[in-house]
């Protein structure tokens, strides 16, 4: 996937997928705090001529003891695996999530994952690192882990900035409020939904603005409104557009989605996979009395996200 070897499990593995430095963490979002761990698992991995790793957890260990929780992921798989590449990152270790490592003792962790089954050379941490049953396990219990099995630990302070921290509950929030600058500037890019274009009922395209639509499935919803947005074709072209995200009220959707017009694109998306950057927060979703009124401000809608987005 994208040059990064997907590993999904951590016993009887090959030799080449074992000795890897590696940060460990849950990584949603691989925001600016993110990277500064997986930048001194990158070092440690050249200092030792180690493959660089990234070990986290799917399904989020969120979702397993809050699974009534409401939808908070920032990112995909398979949006995590392409930005950890664009860092270097040679081996993802998604280790399922299940009640035997959701039972294990941080030293039991320690121990029969990463030391026995991983063969990890060097682990990198964040300063507020947690880990193993009841969340006991610490950056220090890590390094006195480390010294104990054999492997080297790096644990990266706390980065932000006007002392505010870099995290992925600040980019949830920044997102729930509308700010997709401020979002953008704790990931390092903007906040973007992958997912299928599903076929709707085609009200767009009857009115002259077709929407390539995909449902938000886990992801934090953002502000319901309608964006400024560059999305991610197929075929690694950008296009800007204008989008929805919402349940479209006056049309009466019921499940959000993200509907969003491509400017001066008229392809068949149907079935393929976008990824959609959603770039600054024009107003939030109305319901209008009738399609006519909606169909306008869409048009000016349309016209401030292409001056936002220097288009024509």
């Amino acid at each position: 996937m994208n040059g990064v070897r997907v590993i999904r499990r951590w016993r009887d593995l090959p030799a080449a997928d074992r000795g890897a430095a590696v940060a460990f963490g849950n990584f949603d979002g691989v925001h600016r705090g993110h990277q500064q761990v997986i930048n001194d698992a990158k070092r440690a991995a050249e200092t030792l001529g180690a493959p660089l790793g990234v070990i986290s957890f799917d399904p989020h260990p969120r979702r397993i003891y809050q699974p009534d929780a409401p939808s908070f992921r920032l990112m995909k798989a398979e949006q995590q695996a392409r930005v950890l590449a664009e860092m270097g990152v040679e081996r993802l270790y998604l280790l399922p999530f299940d009640a035997q490592i959701g039972d294990m003792t941080d030293r039991e962790f320690a121990t029969k994952v990463l030391s026995e089954g991983l063969g990890v050379r060097h682990v990198a941490v964040g300063f507020d690192i947690t880990f193993g049953k009841g969340r006991t396990g610490s950056p220090e219990l890590m390094a006195e882990y480390g010294a104990e099995l054999g492997f080297s630990v790096s644990a990266a302070e706390a980065v932000g900035d006007d002392g505010e921290k870099y995290s992925s509950t600040a980019v949830r929030a920044a997102l729930r409020e509308g700010r997709t600058d401020i979002a953008a500037d704790i990931l390092g890019r903007p906040f973007a939904i992958q997912g299928e274009v599903q076929r709707g009922r085609q009200l767009g395209r009857k009115f002259g603005y077709p929407t390539a639509n995909v449902a938000l499935d886990d992801y934090v919803r953002p502000r319901f409104g309608v964006y400024a947005t560059r999305t991610r074709l197929p075929d690694g072209r950008w296009q800007a557009g204008v989008a929805n995200l919402g349940v479209n009220p006056t049309v009466g959707e019921v499940a959000p989605v993200l509907e969003t017009w491509l400017f001066d694109f008229d392809e068949d998306l149907y079935g393929q996979i976008l990824e959609t950057q959603l770039i600054a927060f024009l107003r939030p979703e109305e319901k209008f009395a009738d399609v006519e009124i909606m169909n306008r401000h869409v048009m000016a809608d349309a016209a401030r996200a292409r001056e936002i987005l220097g288009v024509g």
